[in-house]
C-alpha cells in the first residue's frame, strides 16, 4: 500500500491541473482498491455558503460531474464534510442521510467510505469509494483512504488555486484567484509576477513564453549535447577509480540522452510556445512517472537517473541565460517556492514591488530584509500555482498576507486607492522626522534602527534613528564567497560606525545558522534552529570570532560610540567564553599600540534559558537586548520559518510577554538598560506593550520607525502601563490582539494596521 501511496501522491503533485489531478486520483483509487466506484467533491474557496460539488468520478454517471452538488447538511458526503472525520457504512442506503439521485446512480451501490480531505483545519473536499454489494470497507482501506486524503490535501488546494487563476485569466470566471499566505512585509504591491527558482529545482521552473520556438528547440539540444560531453568526461576521470563494469552507468546515461522519445514531449511543450525549461520539467516529469509505475525495482530506480540528467541539462540551460542581465519589468512582483536574499538582490531596488514566497513566515530571514527594505511580502503562500504565474498581474496585500493573481477591475481600483491612501500616510509620517519620541505625558524612548545593508544606511535614515541598534554583521559574509578577512572587515564596520557617529552603534558578532547560511561554510542539520548557530558556531571557531572582534575594535579607533552584542547566549558559560576572547583580542590590539577602549558588551537575550538566568547575566554585561523572534520562536516550540504552523506564531501570546516582563525586571535590579531589538519593536501594537513595560529603546527597520514614532506620540506611559497590566491578565494572544487593535484604533492611528482603515 505504500509505494502504491507515494505513487498516487507523486502523480498528483506533478499533475498540470485540478482536472488531471481528480482523475488521476479517481482511476489510481479504483485500480489499487478493486472497489466499483470513485468520486471526489470539492467546495469553492470563496467565504459564505458552500456546496460540495462532484469534480471527478469513476464508475459512475459521468454526465453528473461538474452538475452534481450538495449542501453541508444534504446526504452522506455532507454529512462526511460536516463531521470532518470518515464514514464507513455497510448498507449506506439504510442510513438517515443518504439521499437518493437518479444522476449519480447511487442506487447501485450498498457500500460506501468517505473520507474528508482537510487542508489548514478546513474541509474543503470529501473523497468517496463505493461497491454495490453490501460489506464493510476493512480498517486497511479506510486508514489508507484518510493517509491518502491527508497527503493529497495540500496539492489538491494547489491545483484549485491554479485553476482559478486561469479562470480569471481566461475570462472565464468574474473574480480574481486568491491566495492566503502570511504578512511577511507591510504595504500593497502591484504587478506583474516574475518567477524565481533555483537553476538545478526541476519542479519550479515556471511556464514562460517564448516567441522563437525554434531558438528554444536549439537551447535544449546544446545544452542536452553539453551534458553529453560533461558525462563522457566523468566517465574517462573515472577510469582508474571504477571498475568497467561500473563505468557502464555512464554510457547508458549518453544513450538515455540520444534516446529521441525522452524528448517528444519537451518538442511539443516547446512548439507549443513555452521556453526550453519548461519543455525540459514536462519530458523529465512524464518519463520519471514511467519508471517509478515499473514493478521492476532496478527499473523503477532509474526515475532518479533520469531527474539527476533533468538537472544537469537544466544547470546548462541556466548558464544560458546569463550572457546578460535580465530585463525586469517596471513593477515587478518576485514570487517563488522560497525566495532568497540573492534572487532579491537581483532585482533593482526601483522596480521591486512586491515579493510573494510560498515558504517562510513573517519572521523569517527573507521578511525581515524585505521589511528592511520597505517591500511588501507575502510568506507561506504555499498554495500558490507558482509555474502558471510569469507574467501574471498579481496583487500582493502585505497587511493581511493575500496574493490576487489576475484581478478584476473592482479589486484592482480598490487596491490602488489603498496603495495611494498608504503613499500619503508616509508622506504624512515625514511631518515627524525632526519631532522627539516622548509620549503625551513626557517620557521619552529611543528608537534605534536594525540593518545589515550599507545601502540602507542613508542621510534619512540617520537623521530619523537615535542609533545603530543591530548591525547584522552575518549580512556582509553571506554576499562573499569566502571569509572577509580581518582588514576587509575593518572597512565594513568603519562605514555605520562613522555614519551614526556620536550616536551609538551596536554590533551584533556573526550570527549563523537556523535560516542564515553562508554558501561557502555549509551545515546540513536536522533541526538548525536548536543546533550549531550564533555564539556556538564562533566559540568553536575562536579563530573567526577574534579576528572579527579585532576589526571591530579596530573599526573603532578615533571613533568611540561602539558597543558589541553576543546573539545565542543559552549558558553563562559561553558569555565567560566570549568576554575572555574579547578582553585578549582588547589587548592584543593594545600591545599592537591601537589606541581604544574597550567598548561596552551586551547580550542577546533568544531562548528560554537567558529568560530565567536573566540576572546572572545581567550583572556580567553593559545593556541587554531581546531578540523577539527567536524568542517567541523557542516559548512557543514554533520553527517560524513553517508555513504550516507560522499561524500559531505570536509575540503577543502571554507567554511571550510574561517573559519580558520578566527580563525588563531582572535587568533593572542590576541597573542595566533593556532594548528590544526583534521584529517585534517595529509592531504598532507591541510597541504599546514595550513603553508600558518601561523598555528603555526600541531597534527595528528602517521604514517602521517613523511609524512607532507616531504610536509613541500618541499614548502616554501611564495609560501604556494600564494597557499592559490588562493584556497581561488575558490568556490568549488573540485576546490581547483585539484589544490592541481596539487601542490603535481609538487613538486614531488606525492606518498603521491597515492603509486606509
Amino acid at each position: 500500500m505504500l509505494s502504491t501511496l507515494r505513487r498516487i501522491v507523486q502523480e498528483v503533485s506533478a499533475a498540470p491541473g485540478l482536472d488531471a489531478a481528480l482523475d488521476i486520483i479517481v482511476r489510481r483509487l479504483h485500480g489499487a482498491l478493486g472497489v466499483d466506484a470513485c468520486s471526489v467533491y470539492l467546495t469553492q474557496l470563496e467565504d459564505g455558503p458552500q456546496r460540495l460539488v462532484l469534480r471527478a468520478g469513476y464508475g459512475i454517471n459521468s454526465d453528473a460531474i461538474g452538475r452534481l452538488s450538495l449542501a453541508p447538511e444534504e446526504g452522506l458526503v455532507g454529512l462526511v464534510a460536516q463531521r470532518a472525520e470518515p464514514l464507513n457504512l455497510e448498507r449506506a442506503t439504510s442510513h438517515p442521510r443518504f439521499l437518493h439521485t437518479d444522476a449519480y446512480g447511487e442506487e447501485l451501490f450498498e457500500t460506501f467510505l468517505g473520507v474528508p480531505i482537510i487542508h489548514q483545519s478546513r474541509v474543503f473536499g470529501v473523497l468517496v469509494v463505493s461497491q454495490r454489494e453490501g460489506r464493510r470497507f476493512g480498517e486497511d482501506v479506510v486508514t489508507f483512504m484518510v493517509t491518502l486524503a491527508a497527503q493529497l490535501a495540500a496539492s489538491i488546494m494547489h491545483a484549485v488555486v491554479g485553476e482559478e487563476a486561469f479562470l480569471v485569466q481566461s475570462g472565464q470566471a468574474g473574480g480574481a484567484g486568491i491566495v492566503k499566505g502570511l504578512s511577511g512585509a507591510l504595504g500593497v504591491g502591484i504587478g506583474e509576477c516574475v518567477v524565481a527558482y533555483s537553476p538545478a529545482a526541476l519542479d519550479d521552473i515556471p511556464d514562460r513564453r517564448t516567441d522563437d520556438p525554434e531558438a528554444e528547440l536549439q537551447r535544449l539540444r546544446d545544452a542536452i549535447e553539453s551534458t553529453k560531453v560533461d558525462i563522457r568526461n566523468l566517465s574517462e576521470e573515472m577510469r582508474t577509480v571504477l571498475p568497467e563494469e561500473e563505468r557502464a552507468l555512464f554510457d547508458v546515461y549518453v544513450m538515455m540522452l540520444d534516446g529521441e522519445s525522452l524528448w517528444a514531449e519537451a518538442e511539443r511543450v516547446i512548439r507549443g510556445g513555452l521556453w526550453a525549461p519548461a519543455g525540459l520539467r514536462e519530458s523529465i516529469r512524464s518519463h520519471v512517472h514511467q519508471f517509478q509505475d515499473m514493478a521492476d525495482p532496478y527499473l523503477a530506480e532509474r526515475a532518479s537517473d533520469i531527474r539527476d540528467l533533468g538537472r544537469r541539462i537544466l544547470v546548462k540551460l541556466g548558464r544560458d541565460q546569463q550572457n546578460g542581465p535580465r530585463e525586469y519589468p517596471r513593477q515587478t512582483i518576485l514570487a517563488g517556492h522560497e525566495v532568497s536574499a540573492a534572487q532579491i538582490a537581483e532585482v533593482p531596488q526601483e522596480r521591486l514591488a512586491g515579493i510573494v514566497s510560498m515558504r517562510g513566515s513573517g519572521s523569517s530571514h527573507v521578511a525581515i530584509l524585505a521589511r528592511a527594505l520597505g517591500i511588501p511580502t507575502v510568506m507561506g503562500a504555499a498554495d500558490l500555482p507558482i509555474a502558471r504565474l510569469e507574467g501574471k498581474e498579481l496583487i500582493v496585500d502585505g497587511y493581511l498576507g493575500w496574493v490576487f493573481v489576475q484581478p478584476d477591475d473592482d479589486i484592482k481600483e480598490e487596491f490602488v486607492r489603498l496603495e495611494r491612501e498608504e503613499h500619503e500616510l508616509t508622506e504624512q509620517l515625514q511631518d515627524l522626522k525632526h519631532l522627539p519620541t516622548v509620549t503625551t505625558d513626557g517620557t521619552r524612548i529611543s528608537l534605534f534602527a536594525n540593518t545589515g545593508l550599507q545601502a540602507e544606511i542613508s542621510p534619512a535614515l540617520i537623521e530619523v534613528a537615535d542609533g545603530l541598534g543591530l548591525y547584522r554583521t552575518e549580512m556582509p559574509f553571506q554576499v562573499r564567497d569566502r571569509f572577509p578577512g580581518e582588514d576587509e572587515q575593518v572597512q565594513i564596520y568603519r562605514r555605520p560606525l562613522e555614519s551614526f557617529a556620536p550616536a551609538p552603534c551596536i554590533l551584533r558578532t556573526l550570527d549563523i545558522g537556523g535560516d542564515k547560511t553562508l554558501p561557502y561554510f555549509s551545515v546540513e542539520e536536522d533541526n538548525p534552529f536548536l543546533g550549531w548557530r550564533g555564539i556556538r558556531v564562533t566559540l568553536d571557531h575562536p579563530e573567526i570570532f577574534l579576528t572579527q572582534v579585532r576589526a571591530m575594535l579596530r573599526a573603532n579607533e578615533g571613533i568611540g560610540n561602539l558597543s558589541i552584542m553576543l546573539p545565542m547566549i543559552s549558558r553563562l558559560e559561553e558569555l565567560q567564553q566570549s568576554m575572555a576572547l574579547i578582553q585578549r583580542a582588547h589587548r592584543e590590539l593594545l600591545d599592537e599600540g591601537l589606541d581604544t577602549p574597550l567598548p561596552p558588551i551586551g547580550v542577546m537575550i533568544e531562548v528560554p534559558a537567558a529568560v530565567y538566568q536573566i540576572e546572572a547575566i545581567a550583572k556580567r554585561v553593559d545593556f541587554i537586548s531581546v531578540g523577539t523572534n527567536d524568542l517567541t520562536q523557542y516559548l512557543l516550540a514554533v520553527d517560524r520559518n513553517n508555513e504550516r504552523v507560522a499561524k500559531i506564531y505570536d509575540s503577543l501570546h502571554p507567554a511571550v510577554l510574561a517573559a519580558l516582563v520578566q527580563i525588563k525586571r531582572g535587568a533593572a535590579r542590576h541597573g542595566k538598560p533593556v532594548s528590544i531589538c526583534g521584529e517585534f519593536a517595529g509592531d504598532p501594537l507591541g510597541a504599546i506593550l514595550l513603553l508600558g513595560m518601561g523598555i528603555d529603546s526600541l531597534s527595528m527597520s528602517a521604514g517602521s520607525l517613523l511609524r512607532i514614532k507616531w504610536v509613541i506620540r500618541s499614548f502616554s506611559y501611564q495609560r501604556a502601563r494600564e494597557i499592559l497590566e490588562r493584556a497581561l491578565e488575558m490568556e490568549d494572544g488573540r485576546e490581547v490582539r483585539a484589544m490592541m487593535i481596539e487601542e490603535i484604533e481609538r487613538a486614531g492611528i488606525g492606518g498603521l494596521i491597515r492603509a486606509g482603515k
